[in-house]
């Protein structure tokens, strides 16, 4: 399958069928930036599938749980923890208080450690000087 495939499928869903359908969101999972954009513009609400896809990669996965989830899930942290820096901004942006799998994925990066680390000393009050730079 070629990346087009999962673009028009995700845009023929869009624009053309004007809601979901099975046969473009399958398409669609193949990809996880279009799993992501699906699950958002098209169905408008968290499914399995399209986290599924969204999962492949961890931009996606902290994206899929902040901007569509809303809340933190086991299998979004995993995928998003598997760069420091998404677990970072998961940790911040969607767990908001400490859990065991992002504090381990962000101290694995010194940069991120630091931040981290001056994140919960401060209250979180570094929330909003640095949790949505990355946007």
């Amino acid at each position: 399958m070629d990346i087009d495939d999962s673009w028009n499928a995700y845009f023929y869903a869009l624009y053309s069928d004007k809601g979901p359908k099975d046969s473009t969101r399958s398409i669609a999972c193949k990809n996880p930036e279009t799993a992501f954009n699906y699950a958002l513009d098209v169905d408008k609400c968290p499914r399995d599938d399209t986290r599924e896809g969204a999962c492949g990669d961890p931009r996606y996965a902290y994206d899929y749980s902040y901007y569509v989830d809303k809340c933190p899930r086991d299998d979004t942290r995993k995928a998003a923890c598997r760069v420091p820096y998404y677990a970072f901004y998961y940790a911040v942006g969607t767990d908001k208080c400490f859990n065991e799998t992002t504090y381990t994925a962000i101290h694995g990066d010194p940069f991120y450690s630091r931040l981290y680390d001056e994140y919960q000393s401060e209250g979180g009050s570094l929330l909003n000087k640095a949790c949505f730079t990355m946007i």
